[in-house]
Order: C-alpha cells, then structure tokens, then sequence
C-alpha cells in the first residue's frame, strides 16, 4: 500500500461511516449474530458496540495497521474478544466449516477478486451459517447504472479500489449462499454511491 491507502483512508473512512443512519444499519446487520463471527473488512472495528451478547468471538480480517491502531478503544471496550487473522478476504486462514456468522460491511466493492472472496466466505460457514452484509453496488436504474460504471474508474484510485458498479445480490448468490433476506434502498445522496444490498444469505445445511 502507499501513504495514501495506508495513512490517510483508513482515517477518512473512519470518520465518513459514523453517525445516526450508519449506527442503525451496523446495528440492523449484526442482528441475530452468535458463537463465533468472522468480520471480513473489520477496519477501525465500527461495528463492535453492535455486536450482540450471544457473539463469543469475533475473527478478523483487515489489510490496514493504521484501522487497527483505530480500532484498539473500540475493541478493548467491548466484552467480545477480537482476534485479528490475516488480511486477505480471498485466502482466509480458517478451517471448512469454522465459524457460525461471517459480517461483510462495505468491503466487498474493493476486494479484487470478490467471488474468490465469497467462496472463502461459503468454504468457512458452518451448515446452515449465514452470511450478514451491507453493501452498496449496481442499481437496476439504467441511468443510475450509466453513471455508476462512468464513475468507478475514479473512484477505484481515491477509496482504495471501491467499486460502486457490482452487482452485489447476483454476486452472493453465484456463492452458492442463499439470500434469505435482501433489501435494497438508497442512502441519502448522490445516487450512483448509494445504492444498497442490505441482506443475509445462508450456507445451504449439510454443504
């Protein structure tokens, strides 16, 4: 990583994901999480005071020091260990069938190769684990989607490989994950940046 991707966005994202919407959709997606939850993209671990008692571990996958300096308060005060795994969502360190709850929150648009990473995801999920997210992606407006796919180029080289042009639902589902809940909506804003997937998708049992 340069300065840039190392020094300045993990700060910038830090500081741009907070507030009262954000707050109620960290706490929307970590609903009904329990035993052990992997967190692809943990960042400055935004979403730990969401976590709900029933979580007995979170795993943690970030690329960045900088959003783990980030993260150190907000983990030291919750009640649920963080045990940091690796940084690479496309090759996790983690046995088949490991862990009961996989969180992905505005990491898969700057993932490369997403569909190796949802592979991972499905490969760790427990029989009948599930898969929580909220993403932004692909809106089915043509016009909306024209923009999108102007503007990904740009804003892959300023928020550290993002794109707002995935088809996010299509994606998981290719995974062999079945949505068992997906709701899309736009957040207030630009609407080429803000069109959510805001979902679960379960591990097929016994798969």
């Amino acid at each position: 990583m340069g300065f840039y991707e190392e020094q300045v966005l993990p700060r910038v994202t830090d500081r741009a994901l907070r507030g009262k919407e954000a707050a109620r959709l960290r706490a929307r997606v970590t609903a009904g999480l329990s035993g052990e939850v992997l967190e692809v993209g943990f960042g400055s671990g935004l979403n730990m005071p969401y976590y709900p008692p029933a979580v007995q571990r979170v795993r943690a996958v970030d690329p960045s020091a900088v959003a783990r300096k980030l993260a150190a308060e907000r983990v030291a005060a919750s009640p649920v260990p963080v045990e940091y795994i690796g940084g690479d969502a496309q090759a996790l360190p983690l046995e088949d069938a490991s862990v009961d709850h996989v969180v992905s929150v505005l990491t898969l648009c700057t993932i490369p190769a997403v569909d190796r990473a949802l592979a991972e995801i499905r490969r760790v999920l427990r029989p009948a684990g599930a898969f929580h997210f909220m993403e932004h992606g692909l809106s089915p407006e043509q016009t909306v989607a024209r923009w999108q796919h102007r503007l990904t180029p740009l804003q892959r080289r300023v928020f550290g490989g993002c794109h707002i042009d995935r088809p996010i639902g299509r994606l998981v589902a290719d995974a062999g994950l079945e949505l068992t809940r997906l709701d899309n909506y736009y957040l207030k804003g630009p609407r080429a940046f803000g069109y959510m997937f805001d979902g679960v998708a379960a591990k097929p049992g016994g798969r």
